[in-house]
């Protein structure tokens, strides 16, 4: 009697073509896809080094001269530092930009310990400016509505390179020179195992690519600045 043997079964052949075959069209989509991906992402973590190394040593000239001072509000340390210009004469007049509407240049002036003649002399309140844009576009007003055409800048050190581009975008004509204040020594310890300082940067850092790329394309968001009615009823 005979014994039937039932046939091996065959592996399952994959098509040669189609959708799915080991060269088709999807699988080389996904091949160049994550390898475009895994450069892209190279990209922003070497750009990101690179941003973190600059502005960790960013430091302010030594003798800092210009026709005037103007500073991005931010801090009470960055308006410190630009009054303490205003007063070594580093400047003829300053402006700080971006002051909420319900702060009183009084209140700026005991806050800086500035004596009165001071402020009432050579320091304007910039109240329209809602974020760097909008500091950006209160500045260049500013500057050419006096006249000047070299500029001390006073930010904080991470903040530096965007306000530098954003100012120069809507001001190519003025000369602006960076004095940035620095709140810690950031070269010499260990920032990238400080979680609050790497947020920051990290923050920073998206914030001025956004930047680079609005103006790689024309893409507007505005002049970033309140309108005379909303700053009237802010007032109020």
């Amino acid at each position: 009697m005979s014994r039937i043997t039932a046939s091996p079964k065959m592996p399952r052949q994959r098509p040669a073509h189609g959708l799915f075959a080991r060269r088709g069209p999807l699988r080389r989509v996904l091949r160049y896809g994550g390898i475009v991906a895994i450069f892209a992402c190279a990209l922003v973590v070497a750009g990101f080094l690179r941003f973190a190394d600059h502005v960790t040593t960013l430091k302010p000239p030594a003798d800092p001269r210009a026709d005037a001072i103007v500073v991005l509000t931010g801090g009470y340390q960055r308006i410190d530092q630009a009054v303490d210009l205003l007063r070594r004469g580093s400047g003829k007049r300053l402006l700080i930009s971006g002051v909420h509407p319900a702060t009183t240049p009084s209140q700026i002036r005991r806050m800086t310990q500035s004596p009165n003649d001071l402020f009432d002399c050579c320091v304007d309140i910039g109240y329209q400016a809602l974020d760097t844009i909008g500091n950006a576009n209160e500045i260049s007003r500013w500057i050419h509505d006096r006249g000047y055409s070299r500029v001390l800048v006073v930010t904080n050190n991470y903040h530096m390179p965007r306000s530098l581009m954003e100012l120069q975008r809507v001001d190519r004509a003025t000369e602006f020179i960076a004095y940035p204040v620095v709140n810690s020594d950031l070269k010499t310890t260990n920032w990238f195992a400080n979680p609050s300082v790497l947020r920051t940067l990290l923050a920073e850092y998206g914030k001025t690519l956004v930047a680079f790329a609005r103006g790689l394309v024309g893409w507007s968001m505005g002049d970033g600045l309140r309108s005379s009615a909303t700053l009237a009823k802010s007032v109020q």
